[in-house]
């Protein structure tokens, strides 16, 4: 038995039936895109093995303070459309053949870029990347067997850092 209203139209014709239960159909929708967005997006910030990384911390000290004996310094540039890089790199002791380069995102672990380097004619390194996002991005040069290492942050929408090892104790 339909009830009718006292105009005689049937309850789904009213809309006090239909604005009462928006709330809580709102609410389930928010729950399943929230519970999609959960499951399928990464979350950058969780690191697995922070135990491991936590120990390597002793050994990039060790490695930065040998960038600082040997003298290296390094001026890392994009090009201005972002998808190339080269590095000018100073060394007292000698220059590696192969340096690796890292564009490490901040939150986003997905989005680091890694590239070995070569030297070219003018003793510069060069290489192309994949085109980064004008954020700020943390960076990082090493030789090829990690004897030495450099740490840098480049800013927001800067296209060039200068980077040296930490002054020693």
């Amino acid at each position: 038995m339909v009830r009718h209203a006292p105009d005689g139209r049937p309850w789904y014709r009213e809309p006090w039936p239909w604005i009462l239960a928006a709330g809580p159909a709102l609410a389930v929708i928010g729950g399943i895109v929230t519970a999609f967005l959960a499951t399928t997006s990464e979350d950058g910030l969780v690191v697995d093995d922070y135990y491991r990384q936590g120990l390597a911390v002793n050994a990039t000290m060790a490695r930065e303070e040998r960038a600082r004996i040997l003298g290296v310094t390094a001026i890392v540039q994009l090009t201005p459309r972002r998808d190339g890089v080269r590095v000018a790199l100073t060394q007292a002791r000698g220059v590696p053949g192969r340096i690796r380069l890292t564009f490490a995102h901040p939150t986003r672990a997905g989005q680091d870029q890694s590239v070995v380097l070569r030297p070219g004619r003018a003793g510069d390194y060069d290489a192309a990347l994949r085109p980064l996002e004008s954020n700020a991005w943390q960076v990082l040069l090493e030789d090829e067997v990690s004897g030495w290492r450099l740490a840098g942050a480049l800013p927001a929408h800067g296209e060039r850092i200068e980077m040296r090892a930490p002054p020693g104790n």
